[in-house]
């Protein structure tokens, strides 16, 4: 058996090797050392290698699948080996031989399908990266609902595109492995190097055609050398891992860049688009605005989230059916009950067609189908708008195979094909034959034994059953004559004569016998046999039950985005191919949301206005006005207007946006030697190079990671960069005062602060964004409120109206101003305040009982109280 192991490890050295032996799943060796530490499970040994111990752990073949998830999410790859044959089988060649096993599928990151290992809303995609020459593609398949795309890009647009797909695995060329290094580690994407071979694009464009059944791609699109190697490296490593079984993909669709909002990676982690800066889901757009009900709409909610069109078109005909929704809100809220009972039809069809699935997977199956029959008929008597006009009618044309499913299944069937018991009562005769045989044994001996007592005339005959003699027919010797003598003798055969009894067999009961001793095997193996009829069937409509699952997440999305506007109050936008970014009544949907659930706390809404005469705001005000809030949330307008859905504003005109950049917040990354400074200019860079005048920037708080002149240059010339070369839509945050003085040079733009309130020393925050610049930082009362220390607050008072002063009385003076400040070690401590001492309209005050008072007594009190105030 250990030779056999080796064997099978040597072809996987990179892969943990599952190893069947009965019910477990047993490992050796370095696997079963390093397996034991990941999944917190006991080490054991078994045997001796050249003369050691081999440690051994093993997990129950039942429960797999939690431990495959746990060792692919800690970085691991394994390669499960089966049995093969039965041990009988083995048997047979020799007492000592072994079990035949092999590999029959190689678990990784990008190839996952069990639900257990996935999460419902969210794809799981597996990614190729090829470079042919000049040429440079990406595309990527999910093998759990088989969609499959393909795209032609510039190599610096790699990164944003891997960011914006969030695959689990990367497959690219060996050659590759070290330039990509970098960007794959960032992203926290398991990385698979592959040989050249599989990225020829010759080789590759057979495997495709083979694949598709095809004798060219050409019926699918025209694909560039580099897009046919990427995507034939996909199905190789398919092949490879899934050991031929190759999943159900969907015809490749081939993207363009030009169609897709383009969001690079630090934009869409300082907008928390999909993922929360924690790294969760929960404090993201997406968790902001889910109400998709089914699990093809979350998937498809997250992928429009993360790719917004660009195409005004497409997202008119997306607005228009979240419109048609919006209006009739009885036939949304009906459509949206039907929709909650629609299982997960993709991922149901992907298992079956990998041979990975089982009954539950058919029921799922059969549950949409009669979903989507009842959907149809829901729609049918409406006029609907393109979309769901189109999604409409993908919903029907399967009543033969919903039909066939209804009468074969049981309402609840078990997971696995191998526990039997879900082919219902009365579709197959022969199971049914087969299921009373095991279940009735004993009524069907019965129903025997009576029949040959009537046929003989003998009522003490009995038909019984031993070890040796198996089932037979017993009577008592008194009647041994008359069963010996024909006519019986043609029926009943003599098998044995005790003292007192005689006994026989037919011909008949012998059949029944080894019926009924093999009719629970028998069963189990016609149920299989049907479950393959079934699952054919249903592969046979493979591509419009795609095409159905599809049209149920239109449906869902549709309506979500619809319920969502409704609840919010949000309004649809104007979208067109102007540079206008105009929102009336803007609101962060993200922080609205919170402060819902905190208490009620109102969102102070903003207005803001770009692309007309004014291309950028110059933004000033204090800390903690709200200056990022508002920054973020026009740029998240924009990608939920691009996404087709409405967005949270009174009113919003948006001309259609190529690029979003943001550059918010502070961190570092000390990993690579970069500084928080560092970080944020190479993040300037990136916006400052690639933005055209379609883009829309965001900028918060450029060059304050150094010396003040030295951030303040870097700023003003980010800014003048932004309106003269790159000459894009802007927001531009800043606690540089001296910039607002641009507002003047520059035409395009404007000054605009978030106001606050000043009384008796604190600052009162309003959140109100308006035209102007704010006079001050009022950075002290903000570290008041922080909770600085009382003498640190009243120091930094101090040094600031000397700073001040000295800026006021000319350059020299500010440093004279300096060394005149005594040190702040050196002044006495603050004397302690004094304890306030109440006056007496207070005192009275405290002692009125509101409840116990006339309204004339309360207006005589007020006489009383300003009487008093006046002393």
């Amino acid at each position: 058996m250990m030779a056999q192991y080796l064997e099978i490890k040597s072809q996987h050295p990179d892969a943990m090797l599952f190893y069947r032996m009965g019910d477990f799943y047993e490992l050796f060796f370095d696997d079963a050392v390093a397996a034991a530490a990941a999944l917190d499970i006991a080490l054991t040994k078994r045997g001796k290698h050249l003369g050691e111990d081999i440690p051994m752990c093993g997990v129950p073949v039942h429960a797999a699948e939690g431990y495959l998830l746990t060792l692919i999410r800690k970085g691991f790859r394994v390669a499960v080996a089966e049995q093969m044959e039965d041990p009988a089988e083995a048997k047979k060649r020799g007492s000592k031989s072994v079990v035949r096993r092999d590999v029959v599928r190689l678990v990784t990151p990008g190839t996952l399908t069990e639900d257990s290992l996935l999460d419902a809303r969210r794809h799981n995609f597996l990614a190729g990266f090829a470079r042919v020459r000049d040429e440079v593609a990406l595309a990527w398949v999910d093998i759990s609902t088989g969609s499959f795309h393909v795209m032609p890009l510039a190599a610096d647009r790699l990164a944003p595109e891997l960011a914006r797909l969030a695959p689990s695995e990367l497959i690219l060329p060996e050659t590759e492995e070290g330039d990509l290094a970098e960007i794959v580690s960032d992203m926290g994407i398991s990385a698979t190097p592959l040989a050249r071979s599989a990225f020829d694009s010759g080789g590759a464009e057979e495997r495709l055609c083979a694949l598709f059944k095809v004798r060219t791609l050409e019926a699918f699109g025209g694909f560039g050398r580099a897009e046919v190697s990427a995507m034939g490296a996909i199905v190789e490593y398919l092949e490879i891992t899934q050991r031929g079984r190759l999943p159900l993909l969907r015809r490749p669709v081939r993207e363009a860049q030009t169609q897709l909002m383009q969001i690079d990676a630090a934009t869409r982690r300082n907008l928390e688009l999909t993922r929360a800066l924690s790294g969760g889901r929960e404090g993201s757009l997406l968790s902001a605005i889910d109400r998709t009900v089914t699990a093809g709409g979350g998937r498809l909610l997250e992928r429009r989230l993360s790719s917004p069109s660009c195409e005004v078109d497409v997202l008119h005909r997306r607005q228009a059916a979240v419109a048609f929704a919006v209006e009739k809100p009885r036939f949304r809220d009906d459509l949206r009950a039907a929709l909650r009972h629609v299982p997960d039809m993709d991922r149901a069809l992907s298992r079956l067609g990998i041979d990975r699935g089982g009954p539950r997977d058919l029921a799922a199956i059969r549950n949409a189908l009669e979903q989507a029959a009842a959907i149809a008929g829901m729609l049918a008597d409406h006029d609907l708008p393109d979309e769901l006009a189109h999604a409409a009618g993908q919903l029907t044309g399967f009543d033969d195979l919903q039909t066939l499913l209804d009468q074969a299944l049981v309402a609840e069937p078990p997971l696995l094909a191998r526990d039997g018991g879900f082919i219902a009562p009365g579709y197959d005769a022969d199971l049914d034959d087969a299921r009373r045989l095991r279940d009735e044994g004993r009524g069907v001996i019965a129903g025997m034994q009576a029949g040959y007592a009537e046929q003989t005339g003998i009522k003490s005959l009995k038909i019984k059953h031993n070890n040796v003699l198996g089932y037979f027919v017993e009577v008592t010797a008194t009647h041994a004559e008359k069963m010996l003598a024909p006519p019986l003798t043609d029926t009943f055969r003599h098998r044995q004569t005790t003292a007192n009894q005689v006994r026989f067999t037919t011909a008949e009961l012998s059949e029944l016998e080894s019926r009924i001793l093999n009719a629970g095997g028998r069963a189990l193996d016609i149920e299989k046999r049907l479950y393959d009829s079934l699952k054919g069937a249903v592969l046979d409509h493979a591509p419009a039950l795609s095409r159905t699952a599809a049209a149920l997440a239109e449906l869902d999305l549709a309506t979500a985005l619809a319920d969502l506007a409704t609840a919010g109050d949000w309004c649809r936008p104007q979208l067109d191919d102007s540079r206008m970014l105009v929102i009336e009544g803007g609101r962060h949907p993200v922080v609205e949301r919170a402060l819902r659930i905190e208490g009620g706390t109102p969102f102070v809404a903003n207005d803001c206005t770009l692309g007309d005469d004014s291309d950028i705001w110059l933004l000033t005000g204090p800390n903690m006005a709200g200056k990022s809030t508002f920054l973020r949330q026009n740029a998240l307008i924009a990608v939920l207007a691009q996404m087709g859905g409405y967005v949270p504003a009174r009113r919003a005109h948006i001309g259609v946006v190529s690029q979003l950049f943001s550059r918010v917040g502070a961190s570092d990354d000390l990993a690579r030697g970069r500084s928080t400074f560092m970080v944020e200019m190479v993040e300037t860079a990136a916006i400052l190079n690639q933005a055209d005048s379609r883009a829309l920037v965001i900028l918060d708080e450029i060059g304050r990671g150094t010396a003040t002149y030295d951030g303040l240059s870097i700023a003003w010339a980010t800014l003048e960069h932004l309106h003269e070369v790159n000459r894009c839509r802007a927001l531009f945050a800043t606690h540089y005062h001296e910039l607002t003085a641009l507002a003047d040079r520059l035409e395009r733009a404007d000054n605009a602060t978030v106001t606050v309130k000043e009384h008796d020393g604190e600052v009162i925050f309003l959140h109100e964004v308006r035209r102007g610049a704010a006079d001050r930082s009022y950075g002290v009362q903000v570290a008041r409120l922080a909770g600085l220390p009382a003498a640190v607050v009243e120091r930094a008072r101090v040094v600031l109206d000397a700073l001040e002063r000295g800026e006021r009385e000319g350059g020299g003076r500010r440093d004279a101003v300096i060394d005149e400040l005594p040190l702040f070690a050196a002044r006495p401590a603050a004397a302690p305040a004094p304890e306030p001492v109440a006056s007496e309209v207070e005192t009275r005050l405290a002692e009125i009982l509101p409840d116990e008072l006339t309204p004339r007594e309360a207006l005589d009190l007020i006489y009383k109280l300003k009487a008093l105030a006046k002393g």
